[in-house]
C-alpha cells in the first residue's frame, strides 16, 4: 500500500509550495529574532533590537514569500507551457 504519485501529484506539489513558503517565513522571523536578541544582550538594551529585527524578519519573510508565490504562478502557465515568461 503505497502512495500513487501520479494520482496525487497536483496535491503534493501544492503542499510542497505551501510548506516551502511557511518555512521560509518562519526561518526569516526566527533568524532576525535571534540577531536582535544577541544585539540586546551585547548592548544591554531591553528588547529594542528584538522588536526591530523581528519586524524586519516579518517584512523580509513576507517579501520572500511573495516572490516565491509569483515565481510559482509564473512557471504554471494555463496553456501548458512550463517555461517562465521573461519579457521584463
Amino acid at each position: 500500500m503505497g502512495l500513487n504519485y501520479q494520482k496525487n501529484r497536483p496535491w503534493l506539489e501544492n503542499l510542497h509550495v505551501v510548506m516551502q513558503i511557511g518555512l521560509t517565513m518562519a526561518g526569516c522571523i526566527v533568524f532576525c529574532f535571534f540577531i536582535g536578541r544577541y544585539l540586546d544582550r551585547w548592548l544591554n538594551t531591553k528588547g529594542v533590537f528584538v522588536t526591530i529585527f523581528t519586524l524586519l524578519g516579518v517584512i523580509g519573510g513576507a517579501n520572500t514569500a511573495y516572490r516565491q508565490i509569483l515565481k510559482t504562478l509564473e512557471t504554471k502557465k494555463p496553456d501548458g507551457n512550463d517555461t517562465p515568461n521573461r519579457s521584463a
